[in-house]
């Protein structure tokens, strides 16, 4: 149900907005997206999983808040994280 090494360490090196950037809003989204959509995977087989749901939600809610942070912070970099990761809003 977790990500692998080797996507988390590929999704920081795209993410990154400099070198060493593991921090910034924009990797923790994309990460966060990662594992959103592998959990969501998993429910599709495990209905009945509701404590990996409470998990899920949390996640979800820590990434709006992330993205919420982005947009206040800069509309253009918000647009173009959204765009890239395919989420809607």
């Amino acid at each position: 149900m977790s990500i692998t090494p080797e996507l988390k360490a590929q999704l920081i090196k795209d993410y990154a907005t400099k070198e060493g950037d593991t921090g910034s809003p924009e990797v923790q989204v994309a990460i966060l997206t990662s594992r959103i959509s592998t959990l969501t995977e998993h429910f599709k087989g495990h209905k009945k999983d509701n404590h990996s749901r409470r998990g899920l939600l949390m996640m979800v809610a820590l990434r709006r808040k992330l993205l919420d942070y982005t947009k206040s912070k800069s509309d253009e970099r918000y647009q173009t994280l959204i765009k890239r990761l395919g989420i809607r809003r």
